[in-house]
């Protein structure tokens, strides 16, 4: 387990310095300072654009005004069934649903 250790960090020692050596000596691009480029266009004031409505063409799309919170939105009754008369459809529908004519069981296994 020690020699592991030891083969891995000398590995990426190895290739940190390489790293480090290798691309001072080649590169080009080093050779002159790199230089952040300036915008000179700052924040000021300018008028709002036009206002425009969303639902002029007929799009189907109707905007109410004012908020309701989600709580307060009316959902449709559900209907549910009680879990009895679920169970007694599941299995009449069990009852009633075609067999299969021919069961085809493998030899040997």
């Amino acid at each position: 387990m020690k020699t592991a250790i030891l083969v891995a960090s000398l590995l990426l020692a190895t290739a940190a310095l390489g790293q480090s050596i290798g691309g001072a000596l080649s590169s080009p691009y080093m050779s002159s300072p790199y230089s952040i480029s300036t915008h000179e266009q700052h924040a000021s004031f300018a008028p709002m654009a036009q206002e425009h409505r969303l639902t002029d063409g007929g799009s189907g799309v109707y905007v109410a005004s004012g908020e309701i919170p989600l709580a307060e939105v009316p959902l449709p009754p559900r209907q549910e069934l009680p879990l009895g008369d679920v169970a007694r459809l599941l299995r009449k529908q069990h009852e009633t649903a075609k067999k299969a004519a021919f069961v085809f069981e493998q030899q040997g296994k």
